[in-house]
């Protein structure tokens, strides 16, 4: 029995259907999943298989592309089988969620859609981007985990999952002493830190940011240095302290 239907058209999805189907299968097991082209088996009554697949699911994921609404004759048409697996997730009362497949996919408009598919302009959408598969397939993943009971219990990515507020582990092996925080502010001695984005040094030595000396990241060190990244608005402080001279004073 599969939990999750996913609904696309031929030459206008399928290839993001293919990959939300290889990791929603991966992360919650390939039996959870129900895609047509790997679902219906061969010499299996493909209308049967598709109608008992769609009405033991959960939830209906609809992969609408760019091109989606240009089908206007399958659209209208009673046989086009995108068209009768949504009107059938409607009659049945499963949730739908439209995934709208790249940046040049817009939101459905109902004067776009014929009146048994009209519904699908009012529900929210998720946006898949195609520059970004990768957080797009963990997104589309963990709302389909809140969607289905069970679900969660069969997640392969649960332990990875963070609890709010929490800090894992990004720095990997190290040798010596490292201290990783986050979100971190109040009193550390004679310091006080409110506000920070981004890395905190106070007293002597080096700061290495994100890895290690050897590793690539970044390495600040010196008196007096100064850094920043990214966007900037507003002032720039900075306060030297004297310099150590007494190598000075033996010349």
């Amino acid at each position: 029995m599969a939990d999750v239907f996913i609904n696309y058209r031929t030459g206008d999805g399928e290839k993001t259907a293919a990959l939300i189907d290889q990791e929603l299968s991966r992360r919650f097991g390939r039996d959870r999943i129900f895609r047509a082209s790997k679902s219906v088996l061969p010499g299996e009554a493909y209308p049967q298989a598709l109608l008992t697949g769609l009405r033991d699911s959960t939830v209906l994921l609809a992969v609408i592309g760019p091109d989606w609404t240009n089908f206007q004759a399958r659209l209208h048409n009673p046989e086009d089988w995108v068209r009768k697996e949504i009107v059938e997730a409607i009659a049945c009362e499963i949730p739908i969620v439209p995934v709208l497949d790249g940046r040049k996919t817009d939101r459905l408009n109902k004067a776009d859609l014929p009146t048994e598919l009209a519904r699908l302009a009012d529900l929210q959408s998720i946006p898949f981007g195609t520059h970004d598969t990768e957080t797009s397939l963990k997104r589309l993943g963990d709302v389909v985990a809140d969607m289905v009971p069970g679900l969660r219990d069969l997640d392969r990515d649960a332990d990875s999952r963070l609890v709010p507020g929490s800090v894992n582990n990004s720095i990997g092996e190290v040798n010596g002493t490292a201290v990783q925080s986050r979100d971190f502010t109040g009193d550390v001695g004679s310091n006080v830190i409110k506000g920070t984005n981004g890395p905190v040094h106070t007293g002597q030595g080096d700061i290495y940011q994100n890895s290690s000396h050897v590793s690539g990241g970044r390495h600040f060190s010196g008196n007096g240095m100064t850094y920043f990244e990214g966007d900037h608005n507003g002032d720039i402080q900075h306060r030297f302290e004297e310099p150590d001279r007494r190598g000075d004073h033996n010349r």
